[in-house]
């Protein structure tokens, strides 16, 4: 029997990503990132997605077609999306328990445990397979979805990845309307731009919000440093103004120039994930701390939200990477369920019913949106 992390190489199955202008289909080949890292290094175009707990995998693309639309909606020409009722979706966390896990982190910052974390919680609701001109049962359309978010809330690092489950590769089923860029390769250069601070409209932002960005922003450029040669890590933008369909973000943007070792070695995104992930915006500082309050605080996993999704070109040595916020998944518990996340980060200056208010705030478009029937119009 095949090992799980050994690189399966086989004729291209179904399959299907895009990004950024991208569209891939018939994957060839699926690799555990963490385990195998130099098959990225070889060759060939790679649709990622990665786990808020570090699971992260990678997938070949046997067809790879690059066109000057640089919309998802490539991948969803002729689909309709249907989603599940607006009233089906349940929390993870109601009001009063989310407000409690806020309480509880201010409490770890009261004691010195951290200076800041990120406290989500998953929305979920009911989604079937859909029946195909065949009669069996079928995946719902990652790519209908994708091309009903970007119509309806474009996002600058927006895109899917669909691999159906039960064939020769492990499945995922993942799309994503995320703002936020996590890791940016460009030959020997890495980028990420975290993302501190939300509001309805730029004087809704605080300075918690300013805060908590330049705190974030400092952990990204330490864990930068770990990959960077010495002296090239910098913060060439800070606290920006981004403007996003019915929200403004802080923005700030790290970068820095990799050590030679680390840009030569094949075992690259190895060394990259190891320093970085997961992402410091939605983990918190100091992060391994970070990681204890959320584990003790969240009662359900968070799957790919909070973890990456994107590509990797080992052919061009570029690669974009994605904090997956704003990102649906799904699978087939309990006969399919459509799952989506939000979050806040919690500071010592955090109001919890204010913190709530911004999970509602940054889950309300998009979840309307993903429950919209096929006669949906922005």
């Amino acid at each position: 029997m095949t090992a799980p992390d050994v690189p399966h190489q086989r004729a291209a199955v179904p399959g299907a990503a895009c990004f950024a202008g991208v569209r891939a289909s018939g994957v060839v080949e699926s690799v555990d990132v963490r385990a195998a890292p130099e098959r990225l290094a070889a060759g060939g175009w790679w649709a990622v997605v990665g786990t808020f707990s570090g699971e992260v995998r990678a997938w070949r693309f046997a067809h790879v077609e690059r066109a000057d639309d640089d919309a998802p909606h490539l991948g969803g020409r002729g689909a309709a999306w249907r989603g599940p009722a607006r009233s089906s979706w349940s929390s993870s966390t109601d009001r009063a328990g989310y407000v409690a896990a806020v309480e509880a982190t201010r409490e770890a910052i009261r004691e010195g445990e951290v200076f800041q974390a990120n406290v989500c919680r998953v929305l979920s609701a009911p989604l079937a397979p859909v029946p195909g001109p065949d009669g069996t049962p079928r995946e719902p359309s990652a790519a209908a979805l994708a091309a009903r978010l970007a119509t309806g809330n474009p996002a600058p690092y927006a895109g899917f990845v669909h691999v159906p489950r039960g064939g020769p590769f492990p499945g995922t089923w993942v799309v994503s309307a995320s703002p936020e860029l996590f890791l940016r390769l460009e030959a020997d250069r890495i980028t990420s731009a975290p993302i501190k601070g939300t509001a309805r409209e730029p004087a809704g932002l605080t300075e918690k919000d300013r805060a908590e960005n330049v705190m974030i922003t400092d952990l990204v450029r330490n864990d930068l440093q770990r990959v960077c040669a010495p002296g090239t890590v910098e913060v060439t933008e800070l606290l920006a103004l981004e403007r996003h369909p019915g929200l403004v973000h802080l923005v700030s943007t790290v970068s820095g120039v990799l050590d030679p070792a680390v840009a030569a070695s094949p075992e690259r995104w190895a060394h990259l994930l190891e320093a970085s992930f997961p992402p410091g915006s939605v983990s918190g500082a100091p992060k391994s701390s970070a990681l204890e309050v959320i584990a003790r605080l969240e009662p359900v996993d968070r799957g790919p939200y909070c973890g990456t999704v994107g590509w990797v070109d080992a052919d061009s040595g570029t690669a974009e990477l994605a904090v997956a916020i704003r990102t649906f998944w799904w699978d087939d518990a309990d006969g399919g369920t459509l799952r989506f996340g939000t979050g806040a980060g919690i500071t010592w200056g955090s109001d919890p019913e204010a913190e709530w208010e911004e999970t509602e705030l940054k889950a309300s478009r998009l979840v309307q949106i993903a429950s919209s029937g096929p006669d949906w119009a922005p």
